[in-house]
């Protein structure tokens, strides 16, 4: 089986996408990355701002290599526009790169309508502004908020900092619904290890944006269906979610 070949592109500090995306690819894809410009001395918002003004050229920064699929692994930049400004973004993209291209909540969103989920619980490890940007992106976008769950590190709000222990530890503690549909933002924050214990003895189906993004470019790499159900751990069979 031939493999396909994704690009990547994450902002310069995540310590997550790469080495997940890399797992979910497993056999079927290689994986290519590049990194958003440095932006020292700038505040969040404007470094998010900054990282959707980049992205044109960013999809050029591979140049001649030959893609079958480009993926902007952060949602983050993209709760600052609304959906369908993000989708047509990614489509203009995909047009001037003659490869298909989606961010990462592009892939949640196509991930969602491939599931026929309607109603999501959003678990996020952003600041309290930048979780209100993302409910209102995915309401937006018509998706039922049924609740919001931030994820703290240990010294505050901090999507790289956080353990997949911090993370399962407050899922817990939630005491969320057993058929919930869990939706983790972020995708630097350590998600993977975390989905097996997440997942198990119940029917929650658990989307993350590594997961969603991986699942979007493996069906473009491919050409052909990729199922979404599961994760690539073996999970007991009453947890459910990507894969």
């Amino acid at each position: 089986m031939s493999r396909g070949r994704v690009g990547v592109m994450v902002p310069p500090g995540n310590p997550s996408a790469e080495p997940e995306l890399t797992r979910l690819l497993g056999s079927r894809a290689d994986m290519h990355a590049s990194r958003f410009p440095v932006r020292p001395g700038l505040a969040l918002a404007e470094r998010l701002e900054s990282y959707n003004e980049a992205l044109p050229a960013m999809a050029c920064s591979f140049g001649d290599l030959p893609l079958d699929a480009l993926v902007m692994a952060c949602d983050s930049p993209r709760y600052l526009l609304d959906p369908d400004e993000d989708r047509d973004g990614c489509l203009r993209l995909t047009q001037e790169c003659g490869v298909p291209f989606a961010s990462a909540t592009v892939a949640v969103l196509e991930a969602i309508e491939h599931l026929g989920l309607e109603e999501i619980h959003l678990i996020s490890p952003y600041q309290p502004w930048l979780t209100e940007l993302a409910e209102r992106f995915w309401k937006a976008a018509g998706l039922r908020i049924a609740g919001v769950l931030p994820v703290r590190a240990q010294g505050g709000y901090a999507p790289y900092a956080v353990t997949p222990t911090e993370l399962v530890d407050q899922v817990k503690q939630a005491d969320l619904p057993s058929d919930a549909v869990l939706l983790f933002t972020g995708s630097g924050m350590a998600t993977l290890p975390a989905l097996g214990t997440l997942g198990a003895g119940n029917d929650r189906v658990l989307l993350t944006s590594n997961l969603c993004s991986a699942w979007w470019a493996l069906s473009r790499a491919t050409g052909k269906p990729v199922t979404l159900n599961r994760t690539p751990h073996r999970l007991p069979v009453h947890g459910r979610a990507a894969s």
